[in-house]
């Protein structure tokens, strides 16, 4: 409430406020020209402009406006009447203030997204990537502003400082633009306000790399020399530094790991993902039924799938570990499966002596769509042997009898197999016969 015992001036000026000097009391000069509008004159000394009003429900308050210096008397005024006007509306200048300094911050945002959204709805490795996007790249960037303050501005300027990077770039506008929807849902910023609206996405070049037949043939003389004699050395030290090294060249040789080759020839025969490989137990298999339970979707629960006879031949050439539930074990710790880095490291190996040095082991699933096009599965077929999510709708009008997608699989199988024997497309067909 207005303390009217205190001297009023007919109008703020200038000279008037710097006539007015600390007197050992806190007391407050009112305008006359806009009500609620005054000086306030601290012992200290120190002069702020003050307005003083009532609600929408009666309290007096009373906000700083300014220090007298940073804001000039006109200013101060101009301030005053424009929320003098916010007041006439029922709104408080207070509470607004208070509501915009305690709103929550896109790291606020961040943290319930991932834990309400990434969580429940996506599967652990991607969960993994877009918590490395958000603490590596997002919220160092934009973490400290408030989540409805946000503007296409500096969204924009995050995604464009990633230019060189256009593939990431893109994903990181996905996960920003899906968590201010979420943001939009969680009351935190209003309807159709997301900040990513309107900000084009980069080109991007999609890799589809696949291994040919010539490449396939080298691979498998890779592995079963791999199996048999172990690989040989990679030399990269300048022959004058090789004197210390075996002379017999066949000593230089590091055998490789089993249930690595295992895993990397059921990546080749099942199109499964790497992570579904090296989850997979043996309560999974069905040797006798001929059929996996892999994942029925990526990260999704597990469901029946058909294997072929090449699939079913190298999971009864695996040693079963008595105490692991695991067709691919760690050998020194088999409660644990075979750790997804010692399947790439070795992967580094294989491709290079198999000169194929472009080839990643997800490629290995790209391999198995194209061979299955060329076998003559239709889009349906191949979608459901590698699982894929995009079919879903599909799959409820369509009878899912497994025949069709064995007979696919199978000889899917075949033509690998003898891709890695290096046997040409004459011989498969005689051999049918």
């Amino acid at each position: 409430m207005i303390d009217h015992s205190e001297p009023a001036m007919p109008n703020l000026s200038k000279r008037i406020v710097d006539t007015e000097k600390a007197d050992g009391k806190r007391r407050i000069v009112w305008d006359s020209a806009v009500a609620g509008f005054g000086l306030l004159v601290l012992p200290s000394g120190t002069k702020s402009f003050v307005l003083q009003y009532r609600n929408s429900h009666g309290r007096s308050r009373r906000m700083t406006l300014g220090r007298y210096g940073t804001l000039t008397v006109d200013q101060a005024r101009k301030c005053a009447r424009e929320l003098l006007v916010d007041v006439s509306k029922n709104r408080d200048p207070i509470a607004l203030k208070v509501q915009k300094r305690t709103a929550p911050k896109v790291k606020d945002l961040f943290d319930k997204y991932l834990i309400d959204h990434v969580e429940r709805h996506n599967a652990p490795s991607t969960q993994a990537t877009i918590r490395d996007l958000v603490q590596r790249i997002i919220l160092p960037k934009i973490g400290t502003l408030p989540a409805d303050a946000v503007t296409r501005a500096d969204v924009a300027k995050l995604h464009s400082g990633m230019a060189s990077i256009p593939r990431q770039a893109n994903y990181v506008l996905s996960v920003i633009s899906k968590a201010f929807n979420c943001a939009e849902a969680w009351g935190m910023r209003s309807e159709f306000s997301n900040p990513v609206r309107g900000i084009k996405r980069y080109k991007e070049n999609h890799r589809d790399r696949f291994l040919d037949d010539q490449e396939l043939t080298r691979l498998g003389a890779v592995l079963n020399e791999a199996e048999k004699l172990g690989l040989p050395w990679a030399i990269k030290a300048p022959a004058s530094k090789q004197k210390h090294l075996p002379k017999d060249v066949e000593t230089r040789r590091t055998p490789v790991d089993p249930f690595v080759l295992a895993a990397i020839r059921l990546l080749l025969f099942t199109g499964a993902r790497l992570s579904e490989v090296l989850t997979l137990e043996w309560r999974h298999v069905d040797l006798d039924a001929r059929t996996l339970s892999l994942p029925a979707r990526k990260g999704g629960g597990r469901a029946l799938h058909p294997m072929n006879e090449a699939t079913a031949k190298i999971l009864e050439g695996i040693l079963q570990f008595e105490d692991s539930p695991f067709v691919l074990p760690r050998v020194r710790d088999p409660q644990r499966h075979l750790a997804k880095e010692v399947v790439e490291n070795a992967w580094q190996r294989v491709r290079h002596h198999a000169q194929i040095p472009d080839v990643r082991l997800h490629d290995l699933r790209h391999t198995v769509g194209t061979f299955a096009a060329r076998s003559g599965g239709n889009a349906f077929l191949i979608g459901h042997l590698l699982r894929h999510a995009n079919i879903s709708m599909t799959s409820r009008y369509v009878n899912r009898d497994m025949d069709p997608i064995r007979s696919l699989s199978d000889e899917l199988g075949e033509r690998i197999a003898a891709g890695l024997a290096g046997s040409n497309g004459t011989n498969r067909a005689t051999s049918r016969k």
